[in-house]
């Protein structure tokens, strides 16, 4: 069914058309009946479906359906797995289908750029190509069901901390390269329905109006095409907004703004033109659903399997020496730790899931051993509860293996407000150190959605890393812990040692009206690799109950062109004794020298499951963006010519393969000649190399680097022709006037003539 949208528009009144463009409460858009248009539900995600009905709010403090929690981002992107995440989308698009939601709010995809934000738990990485490629991979999966995402929070939005009103101030290229990239690809090659802008300033503008980001960045660079809705009272200025490109505000203002829309209309203030894209945007998207209704079924039992196998593929094994898989047969295990029978497996706020069933590790384990269990803490308050420590010490005490699952209670990382430090309840703490002192194989399992300090970690013989992995976070512990699955995720993010170690830690989370983001383009791993700082994980980093072996790594040309695509293949083969899945991780290093770049950076990975001794081939491909940098000069992404390092990776910090390719550019850099561009500036350029270098020569020879260095020769050993070559580089056109004696008239013509051989 074919609809003609710009004629439904022209049969709209002004007042429906501003209608169209607020939400008619907190979760459904307005319809039109008179001209067929249907009233649609969106709902809140981005790793379950918390649907309300009656009592609607947008922190989750009120009941929704009941529903499937499925891990969350936090866990998912340590995966590396974008097949997973697709087949996680559909299964989101195919609940949303059963329940007739037209468009799931999610996924959310800001950069971890401190460990303390607290909604780090609903977004992938500090990386913007691993956010970008999980991110694409689950909103394919939804919307191959004819549902609807809305990719958030754009963008900048990296703190809970005065997030409605706080400027996030950015340098152009750190903006590009990690806080837009996480967004850009995800949205150019999944097609988001809808983008969710942020309720932060950006460079003191704020999102929601911001026309630059809305629609120059957004729909001219990018070519999105969907509707741009705000963050639930993002908007500050609904005309303004209106004009910038935000099309739809949610939740509705009970007809306020609408009326600020069709007054703005009336008096020329706003383009009545400006109304009918942003309407026929948002119409294009519910015809787009409702067009497409599809019978589903809401199947929960088969939905919580797919959790718990998701789950699996996304928990992270930091330590293990020896102690995994535990083999149950003749052996005391004890579990100790509340979250073994009532894990912490979600966030807290808008995207807070009511359960359909949780599945916690006692329960699981009932299948597989014989446990003893005790609590040892509680989560309400941050309190050492005497009677629970010692009981718990005791049971670990007489057990031949201790398990305890610790971690983050809800009340420490939330939607709303960010972690003031990095550290667990001190009370988890305590437990781990005591229950060490008199069992000597101990393992903990953490649920986190954050980093944090491990004070113990060298006192453990194993950590599992298990973070909020949804509903059935028991059944996946338990299949890891005792060896029914092998471990395959991998860091999405590094874990140091501690808070200050950041990189944004001397400016996190600002004074409340700006946030500075000075460490720039060093975010996460590129700054702890970039610096060779200690991390206690790495990014990157897992464990496997196998071995594997990295060999015979090929490029498809060791030069090309910046136009060209490098192919890179390498064998990867299973030397242990059990099927297992490496994550094999391809970094690009620049070695150039073109601009300050981190040492090294992620540009594509591939997953694979290998039998015992099983070898396989995987390639992966490395295009432009994978060797270029956000250059402001060009306003565009460049690569510079020279040579870059290609390296195959376990982890950012275990380098097992490396190849060095040369990349042709087929971009200049712009350069306007002045009295103060230096030498070496010109010999970069192709145009003035040639002209520029007989002069640098004749200037060497002026500095004295010319002179050969005798015995005895004080000025030939003071002035050395390589102290000279470094001079002449740095120096300023200007100088030729006090080396060379050149006329001022003689310096403008030079200046000129260099001017027109740029190239």
């Amino acid at each position: 069914m074919k609809r003609d949208v710009k004629a439904i528009v022209k049969e709209m009144t002004l007042e429906e058309k501003a209608g169209m463009c607020s939400g008619k409460d907190f979760w459904h858009l307005k319809s039109v009946e008179r001209l067929g248009i249907p009233e649609v539900m969106v709902s809140d995600g981005p790793h379950g479906l918390r649907k309300q009905a009656d009592e609607a709010d947008h922190l989750g403090l009120n009941d929704s359906i009941k529903a499937v929690c499925f891990p969350t981002a936090c866990a998912t992107a340590c995966s590396f797995d974008r097949d997973l995440l697709e087949e996680m989308g559909e299964r989101l698009g195919e609940e949303c289908q059963a329940e007739n939601v037209s468009v799931i709010l999610g996924p959310a995809v800001n950069i971890k750029r401190s460990p303390l934000c607290g909604r780090n738990f609903e977004y992938f990485s500090e990386d913007p190509y691993l956010a970008s490629q999980m991110a694409a991979a689950q909103i394919k999966g939804v919307q191959s069901k004819h549902v609807g995402t809305s990719i958030k929070h754009f963008a900048a939005n990296n703190q809970e901390h005065r997030r409605m009103s706080c400027s996030s101030e950015i340098d152009e290229r750190t903006f590009r390269e990690i806080y837009l990239g996480a967004f850009e690809t995800a949205i150019k090659e999944a097609k988001p329905d809808t983008v969710m802008c942020s309720y932060n300033k950006i460079n003191g503008e704020f999102a929601s109006e911001n026309y630059r980001l809305l629609t120059e960045i957004l729909r001219d660079d990018w070519g999105f095409e969907g509707y741009v809705m705000s963050d639930w009272g993002a908007v500050n200025e609904r005309v303004k907004g209106l004009k910038a490109g935000l099309d739809l505000e949610m939740p509705g203002s009970g007809g306020c703004t609408d009326k600020e829309i069709v007054e703005a209309v009336k008096n020329g203030d706003l383009d009545e033109a400006v109304l009918n894209t942003a309407v026929e945007r948002i119409l294009n998207i519910i015809f787009k659903f409702t067009d497409n209704r599809q019978e589903a079924v809401f199947n929960r039992e088969e939905d919580h399997k797919l959790a718990a196998k998701i789950a699996a593929e996304s928990m992270v094994l930091l330590k293990n020496e020896g102690i995994l898989p535990i083999q149950p047969e003749g052996k005391k295990i004890a579990f100790i730790g509340k979250f073994a029978e009532q894990p912490r497996f979600q966030g807290g706020g808008s995207s807070h899931i009511n359960s359909f069933k949780i599945t916690g590790a006692l329960e699981a384990a009932k299948e597989i051993a014989e446990v003893t269990y005790a609590q040892g803490y509680e989560v309400k308050e941050d309190k050492v509860d005497e009677k629970l420590l010692e009981e718990a010490v005791q049971t670990a005490k007489e057990a031949d293996v201790a398990v305890i699952f610790a971690g983050l209670p809800d009340a420490f990382e939330s939607e709303g407000y960010d972690r003031t430090h990095m550290r667990m309840p001190e009370c988890q703490n305590l437990l781990i150190s005591e229950i060490a002192k008199v069992q000597k194989h101990v393992v903990v399992v953490l649920h986190n959605g954050s980093p944090v300090e491990m004070p113990w970690a060298d006192d453990v013989e194993g950590i599992l890393e298990a973070y909020l992995c949804g509903e059935a976070v028991g059944q996946a512990e338990v299949g890891l812990l005792f060896g029914q699955a092998n471990p395959c995720g991998k860091l999405a993010e590094t874990v140091p040692y501690k808070l200050s170690d950041n990189p944004s830690y001397l400016h996190f989370p600002g004074d409340g009206k700006t946030v500075e983001y000075k460490e720039g383009v060093f975010v996460g791993y590129r700054y702890y690799d970039t610096k060779e700082m200690p991390v206690r994980y790495p990014f990157g980093y897992g464990l496997s109950y196998t071995t594997f072996e990295y060999s015979d790594m090929q490029v498809s040309a060791e030069e090309i062109k910046d136009t060209e695509t490098l192919k890179v293949s390498l064998k990867i083969k299973n030397t242990g004794n059990m099927t297992g899945k490496e994550i094999v991780q391809l970094y690009v290093a620049d070695k150039t020298g073109a601009v300050s770049r981190p040492v090294k950076e992620l540009k594509n990975f591939v997953k694979v499951e290998l039998q015992p001794q099983e070898e396989k081939t995987v390639e992966m491909e490395l295009d432009k963006r994978s060797f270029a940098w956000y250059c402001t000069e060009l306003a565009d992404w460049y690569a510079a010519t020279g040579e870059y390092e290609i390296l195959a990776a376990a982890s950012s910090r275990d380098i097992r393969l490396r190849k060095t390719v040369k990349v042709i550019s087929s971009q200049n850099l712009p350069l306007s000649v002045s009295r103060n561009t230096t030498i070496s500036e010109l010999l970069e350029n192709p145009g003035t190399a040639v002209m520029i270098k007989e002069l640098a020569e004749s200037l060497v020879a002026h500095m004295g680097g010319s002179q050969e260095a005798e015995e005895g020769n004080a000025a030939a050993e003071a002035i050395t022709p390589e102290m000279s070559m470094k001079m002449m580089e740095n120096a300023p056109l200007r100088s030729m006037r006090s080396f060379m004696g050149m006329k001022e008239a003689e310096l403008d013509a030079l200046i000129q003539k260099l001017q027109d051989a740029v190239v």
